[in-house]
């Protein structure tokens, strides 16, 4: 009884937490009106209860404890901690199987799975390999302007384009996309202009592309701070009764946010109709994974907050596809969100001012070459016979075409005024902000000067 606790005296909590973990929990009959309540009460009975030991209790190392002979019984049932258990949820279908779904292996060979069906045609599987050809150039693209100064700084994708592109793929027109900084190649799939979304890191406040003509947010710079948005853009959408499923990004160094943990706790108890996609890059800034958690993966921190976790090979696109199709499918017939971990790997920098040499050794990036997307993806075609050489022009073609746009838009595009950077914030700026707009006011006249 959950209101066992709230009566109780405190001279009474000591008998009941002891009885709580006497043979009597190893021994009481499985309650509740489903297998599942049974199968959770199991689940605890095996385990043990998690409660001080009987040898911490009784200061022996040697004796079992027992219920002290004088001691009174008590008076009441005390807290059946198996009632605490949500009788909605079973943990066994929430965990991750630890092998990822991998749909296309390195050689290109195609293997079917059962829990996700393939359902593409041949332009749609042209299409996603096209996507990514884009992508990579145009990323590319990215990185020459910022090294020639026309962008502050950039965030690549280079390495990670299956793992957007497929996902972005899975989903309807009138879906919602809520991206970090990294998700040039989503955007892509969404059709915006590749030019308007490099705009972000030029300095200017704002990305240049309306996100209701895309159902595409504007990137995000603060880590996670885009899924709060996503959950209550999501949990607004149900209310409306409008079927919009969001499709969340964020990368592995998020999970350690508390933005992100609140998000997805949000989500889980209003079982939001959104899906987290996180890309595990291995990598947060310098960080690795290993110092991001002490989870066995990141999929399975979905089952803290009740919704099912997946993980995938995030250099397969058809494996991304497949299954967020799946995990969208999900949310949007109202089974709640889901936790989607895409294993890649970050083939640049974090960004265009970070030095990865200082970190990771060459060896492991020669290693993650060889789990390229995009040339998995041209076997793959070309194993199905879908691969012409005109086909492989036209898309390099349109690749060179974009990658000349973003050069042309970038260089013509105004330098934001960099004073701009102290506005839109507060009516009236605090004095160490105003000292700071003014010390900059200054060196920018200087520079003039000179």
């Amino acid at each position: 009884m959950l209101t066992a606790g709230r009566d109780a005296t405190p001279a009474q909590t000591p008998r009941s937490a002891h009885r709580i973990g006497s043979a009597a929990w190893a021994t009481a009959t499985p309650r509740g009106p489903s297998g599942r309540n049974e199968l959770a009460a199991s689940t605890r009975r095996e385990e043990g209860p998690h409660v001080a030991t009987n040898e911490q209790a009784a200061g022996d190392t040697h004796q079992p404890l027992e219920p002290a002979l004088d001691a009174p019984e008590p008076d009441h049932e005390g807290p059946d901690l198996r009632s605490l258990v949500n009788p909605d949820v079973d943990p066994e279908d929430l965990l991750p199987n630890l092998e990822p779904v991998q749909l296309l292996d390195r050689e290109g060979m195609f293997h079917e799975h059962d829990s996700y069906p393939l359902d593409l045609k041949g332009e749609d599987l042209r299409r996603l390999y096209r996507h990514m050809v884009v992508a990579r150039r145009v990323d590319q693209e990215a990185i020459n302007l910022q090294r020639q100064g026309q962008l502050g700084v950039y965030a690549s994708c280079r390495g990670q384009e299956a793992a957007q592109v497929g996902s972005a793929y899975a989903l309807a027109d009138h879906d919602w996309i809520f991206p970090s900084y990294r998700e040039l190649a989503a955007g892509i799939t969404r059709g915006i202009d590749t030019a308007a979304t490099l705009h972000l890191y030029r300095g200017t406040w704002l990305s240049d592309h309306d996100p209701h003509e895309f159902n595409f947010a504007l990137m995000t710079i603060p880590i996670g701070t885009q899924t709060l948005h996503g959950v209550g853009f999501a949990m607004g959408a149900r209310l409306d009764d409008n079927p919009i499923v969001a499709l969340i990004y964020f990368g592995d160094g998020a999970t350690s946010e508390g933005d992100t943990n609140e998000a997805l706790n949000f989500a889980g108890v209003f079982q939001a109709p959104c899906v987290f996609y996180c890309q595990n890059n291995q990598y947060a800034i310098s960080v690795p994974l290993s110092k991001q958690t002490h989870a066995p993966s990141i999929a399975h921190k979905g089952v803290g907050y009740g919704m099912p976790g997946r993980r995938l090979d995030g250099n397969d696109v058809l494996a991304s596809y497949a299954v967020t199709k799946w995990a969208v499918e999900r949310a949007r017939a109202g089974d709640g969100p889901t936790l989607i971990e895409a294993l890649t790997y970050r083939m640049e920098a974090h960004t265009t001012s970070d030095d990865a040499t200082r970190y990771r050794a060459q060896e492991e990036l020669e290693y993650w070459a060889t789990f390229d997307p995009i040339s998995r993806m041209e076997t793959f075609l070309k194993r199905r016979d879908l691969w012409e050489d005109a086909f492989a022009d036209d898309v390099a073609e349109q690749a060179r075409q974009q990658a000349e746009h973003v050069r042309k838009q970038i260089y013509d595009a105004p330098h934001p005024d960099p004073l701009e950077l102290f506005e839109h914030v507060y009516v009236e700026p605090p004095p160490h902000l105003q000292r700071q707009r003014e010390q900059l006011r200054a060196e920018l006249e200087a520079a003039e000067e000179r």
